[in-house]
C-alpha cells in the first residue's frame, strides 16, 4: 500500500451518540484494483510463498466502504468484524488456513525435537521418571534393614555365647558342685539372653515389613488404580491415559536433580573417583599441590581429552613465572590431588619452560600383560649401529636408543626385572653377527649362560680376578684399534670402517652385577679404575659398556664411573638414594625417582639416554622359550657370517697342533680316557686298553714305550681289578698323563 496517514480529524456528533474514532488516508492514486487470484500462487522453495503473496493481493483490496470528504477518503472501524478485529480477512481464506497450520504443525514438530534431545539431560522427563522411581523406592525401603541387621547379628553372638555356655555347663563334672552350678546358671542366664535376642530380632522384621507394606501401598497403590481403572473403562486408552499419569507423577517426584540434594559424601571429588577432568578441576588440584596460587589459573592450551588407552591427557600453560620442574617436583602431591597412584601421574615439559604436558593414566601403567618384542619378528640380522628398541612409555609409544659411541648402566632392587631389561640390549648385540660379545656375570647364576657359546670371552663364575684379567685383554685391544686407527687416518670407528676391518668390529662389554667385582677387597679398585678407563676412552674405538647391579650404592658405582655412563635406566629402587645413584644426584629432588615405580610394574624404569628428562618405560619381554629361540637363531646367523666364536680348544686339539710324535700320541691317550669303552673308569685305564687304543689310532707304540712316555710312581703302578672276572691289571691314571703333558709341553687343559 502506498497510503500515509495523515492528521487525525474528529468527526461532527450526531445526536445523543459519540462517534467513533476516525483513521484518515490519503487517497491513494487512481489505479484499477486488482482483481482476486483465480488460483493460488505458485509454490516456491518454500511454502510461505503462498502465504505472503495471498496476503499482499488481499490487503490491495478495500476491506471496507469508504465515505469520501472532499479529496480525504475516510474508513470507519465500525465496518470491521466486532468479534476478531485484529484478524486480517485473508486468514479466512482458504490459503490462510493452511498457512496456519502448518505453522501450528512446525512449531509442534521443533518443540517434540527438542523433547527428545532434552531426554538424556537431568532436566529430561524419562531422567524425572527415573530418579522419581528410585526415590520412590529407597523411600519405600526405608531404614528398617538396619535395625533388622542388628538384632541379627546381636541374636547370633547371643546364640552362639549360650550354646558355649552350655556345652560348659553339660560337661563340668557334678562333684565339682559350685561350679557345676554356677556354670549351670550362667547357661540359663545366656539361653534367656538369647531368646530375648531372638524374639526382638523377629519383631524387628515384622515392624520392617509392617512398614515397609504401607509405604508400598501408598506410594504404588495410586499408580496401579489408575492404571487399572482406566483400563477397565477405557480399554486401551485408559491404560495409556493411567500410564502417563504415573508417569506424570513419577517425573513430578524426580524433578529435581541429584546434584542439587544433600550430598552426604565428601566434597572432594577427583579422577579417582571416576569424575572427567577439566578446566575447574586442573585448577583446584594444582592449586591443592600448592604448584599454582590460590588466585592463579591455569591456561589450558589442549583441553583434557581421553586417548585410546581411556588416560586423560592435557597440554598446559603454567602462570608466569612459574617453571615446568616445579609441577615435575610435585608429581607425588598432584596424584594425591588427583585421587590416583603416583605412577600414573606422568608430567613433562612441551616446548617451553612454563609448558606442560599432563597424562594422567586410568589404571597402574605397566600391569598388564607386555606384548611380543619387535625382535622375534626379525627375518635377516639385526643392527646395532642404528636404533634399539626398548618398549613403550605409559602413553603406549614405543621408545628406542642408540647405542654409537655410548656407554650404559641399568640398576634396580631384586626382582626388579633387569636381566629382562637387558635382554633387550643383549638380544640385539647377538642377533648382529658384527658385535663382539665379551660377557661377565657377577651373578654366577647362568643368567647370561645361553649366550656363552657366542661370546669371544665370558666369565661365569663370579671370579674377579678372572674378570680383571678380562678387562686386561680388553685394554690391549683397545690400544690396538686405535694403534690401527691412526695408520689409517681415522677419528674414530664408522659403521663403513667396521665392516672393512673385522678388527674394529662393534664390541659390547657387558658386565652382570657390578657389585661383586668393585666391592671386591683385593681386585675391587683396580677393576674400577680400568672400567673407567674403558668407558671414557673405549666409545670412539667402538668399545661399548654396560653394566646392571642389584645394588646401586655409591659404593658399587663409583661416582667417576656413574658419570662416564650416558645411558642410565633406572628399575624399582627402595630408596630416593639408590635411584640417585643411578639417574644423578638431584633426579629424585626433581621429580624422577625409582623409588615410586610399584612392584606389579615389572620391568619398568625411567630411562634417560635422550632428552633432558628421563622417561618411564617398560622394556619388551622375551620368554625363556623365546629368548632361546632368538639364540638359536643368532648362532645360525653368525656362522653363516663366519662371526661364529670357536669356542675354548682342548688339550688333545693344542697337542696335535704341535706336530711332535710323543704329542699326538698323548693326544690319543687323552681321547683314550673321553672314549666310550664298556667298564671304563674316569680317571684310570689298563695299559692294555690304552695300548689297544693307540693301535687301532695307526700308532705302533709298545708298552716300554708308553711307560718311558708317562713316567709313573710305584704307588701308581700297583695293579687294579678290572673287568667282569675282576682280573689286577697295571694302569695308567689320567692325572699323571695330563701332568706329563703340563711338564714336558707347558699345557694345561
Amino acid at each position: 500500500m502506498t497510503e500515509h496517514l495523515t492528521e487525525h480529524t474528529p468527526a461532527p456528533a450526531e445526536s445523543g451518540d459519540e462517534s467513533m474514532a476516525t483513521v484518515t488516508f490519503l487517497p491513494p492514486a487512481p489505479a484499477a484494483v486488482p482483481p482476486m487470484p483465480a488460483e493460488p500462487p505458485t509454490v516456491g522453495p518454500d511454502d510461505r510463498t503462498v502465504v505472503l503473496e495471498t496476503a499482499r493481493v488481499i490487503l490491495d483490496k478495500p476491506t471496507a466502504p469508504a465515505q469520501v470528504v472532499g479529496r480525504v477518503e475516510k474508513v470507519d472501524l465500525d465496518d470491521f468484524d466486532a468479534d476478531a478485529p485484529l484478524i486480517p480477512a485473508w486468514m479466512y481464506s482458504a490459503e490462510g488456513w493452511a498457512a496456519w497450520a502448518g505453522v501450528f504443525y512446525r512449531a509442534r514438530r521443533r518443540d517434540f525435537r527438542r523433547w527428545v534431545r532434552r531426554q538424556p539431560t537431568q532436566r529430561g522427563h524419562v531422567r524425572q521418571f527415573g530418579r522419581g522411581a528410585r526415590r520412590t523406592h529407597e523411600w519405600v525401603v526405608g531404614f528398617e534393614g538396619v535395625r533388622v541387621q542388628s538384632a541379627a547379628h546381636t541374636a547370633h553372638v547371643l546364640t552362639r555365647e549360650a550354646k558355649l555356655a552350655a556345652r560348659h555347663a553339660r560337661f563340668t563334672p557334678r562333684i565339682l558342685g559350685t561350679k557345676k552350678e554356677l556354670a549351670m546358671k550362667a547357661s540359663e542366664k545366656a539361653t534367656k539372653a538369647a531368646e530375648e535376642a531372638m524374639l526382638l530380632h523377629k519383631k524387628a522384621k515384622k515392624d520392617r515389613n509392617r512398614a515397609r507394606n504401607l509405604r508400598a501401598g501408598v506410594a504404588y497403590g495410586p499408580p496401579l488404580a489408575a492404571i487399572g481403572t482406566g483400563y477397565a473403562m477405557a480399554g486401551g486408552l485408559g491404560l495409556a491415559a493411567g500410564l502417563l499419569s504415573t508417569f506424570a507423577g513419577g517425573a513430578f517426584v524426580g524433578r529435581k536433580p541429584y546434584d542439587e540434594e544433600a550430598n552426604w559424601t565428601s566434597d572432594w571429588r577427583s579422577l579417582g573417583d571416576g569424575d572427567r577432568m577439566t578446566a575447574p578441576m586442573l585448577d583446584q588440584t594444582f592449586r591443592a599441590a600448592k604448584v599454582i596460587g590460590s588466585e592463579e589459573t591455569l591456561g589450558v592450551v589442549q583441553m583434557p581429552m581421553l586417548d585410546a588407552r581411556g588416560a586423560w591427557t592435557a597440554v598446559l600453560d603454567l602462570p608466569p613465572g612459574v617453571p615446568a620442574k616445579k609441577a615435575i617436583r610435585a608429581t607425588d602431591e598432584l596424584a594425591a590431588a588427583f585421587g590416583v597412584e603416583e605412577a600414573q601421574v606422568s608430567i613433562a615439559k612441551r616446548g617451553r619452560a612454563g609448558r606442560i604436558e599432563l597424562y594422567v593414566s586410568r589404571d597402574l601403567p605397566f600391569t598388564d600383560k607386555a606384548a611380543p618384542g619387535p625382535l622375534l619378528a626379525l627375518e635377516s640380522p639385526a643392527d646395532f649401529w642404528g636404533r634399539i628398541s626398548i618398549g613403550p612409555d605409559v602413553r603406549g609409544i614405543h621408545q628406542s636408543i642408540s647405542v654409537v659411541e655410548r656407554s650404559g648402566l641399568i640398576g634396580g632392587e631384586p626382582g626388579a626385572g633387569k636381566s629382562a631389561s637387558g635382554n633387550t640390549i643383549l638380544l640385539a648385540a647377538a642377533l648382529d653377527p658384527r658385535v663382539i660379545l665379551w660377557l661377565a656375570d657377577g651373578k654366577g647364576g647362568g643368567d647370561l649362560e645361553p649366550f656363552e657359546h657366542l661370546c669371544e670371552r665370558y666369565e661365569g663364575d663370579a671370579d674377579p680376578e678372572a674378570f680383571d684379567k678380562i678387562l686386561d685383554e680388553l685394554l690391549k685391544d683397545m690400544k690396538a684399534r686405535y694403534t690401527l686407527l691412526k695408520k689409517l687416518g681415522k677419528r674414530k670407528v664408522t659403521e663403513e670402517l667396521a665392516d672393512k676391518h673385522p678388527e674394529l668390529r662393534q664390541l659390547l662389554l657387558w658386565v652382570d652385577e657390578l657389585m661383586l667385582y668393585t666391592a671386591d677387597d683385593e681386585h675391587g679398585k683396580k677393576i674400577t679404575r680400568k672400567l673407567r678407563n674403558l668407558v671414557s676412552r673405549g666409545r670412539a674405538a667402538g668399545i661399548i659398556t654396560f653394566c646392571a647391579t642389584q645394588k646401586p650404592g655409591s659404593d658399587v658405582v663409583d661416582t667417576s664411573l656413574r658419570d662416564l655412563l650416558s645411558i642410565r635406566w633406572a628399575l624399582r629402587c627402595t630408596t630416593p638414594e639408590a635411584s640417585d645413584t643411578i639417574l644423578g644426584k638431584g633426579a629424585a629432588a626433581s621429580g624422577y625417582s625409582a623409588k615410586t615405580i610399584q612392584s606389579e610394574m615389572r620391568g619398568a624404569g625411567l630411562l634417560w639416554a635422550e632428552g633432558t628428562n628421563p622417561t618411564m618405560v617398560r622394556a619388551d619381554y622375551y620368554t625363556d622359550e623365546q629368548v632361546a629361540a632368538l639364540i638359536e637363531r643368532a648362532t645360525e646367523w653368525r656362522r653363516a657370517a663366519g662371526a661364529l666364536p670357536s669356542g675354548p680348544v682342548t688339550l688333545a686339539e693344542q697337542l696335535l697342533k704341535l706336530g711332535d710324535e710323543d704329542a699326538a700320541i698323548l693326544a690319543h691317550l687323552l681321547d683314550a680316557f673321553h672314549h666310550d669303552i664298556p667298564d671304563m673308569t674316569a680317571d684310570w685305564l689298563p695299559g692294555q686298553v690304552l695300548l689297544d687304543h693307540l693301535k687301532n689310532q695307526g700308532l705302533a707304540v709298545t708298552a716300554e714305550r708308553l711307560g718311558a712316555l708317562v713316567v709313573r710312581t710305584d704307588e701308581e703302578k700297583t695293579k687294579r681289578p678290572w673287568g667282569e672276572k675282576g682280573s689286577r691289571l697295571s694302569g695308567y691314571p689320567l692325572a699323571r698323563v695330563e701332568a706329563t703333558i703340563t711338564a714336558r709341553f707347558g699345557l694345561t687343559a
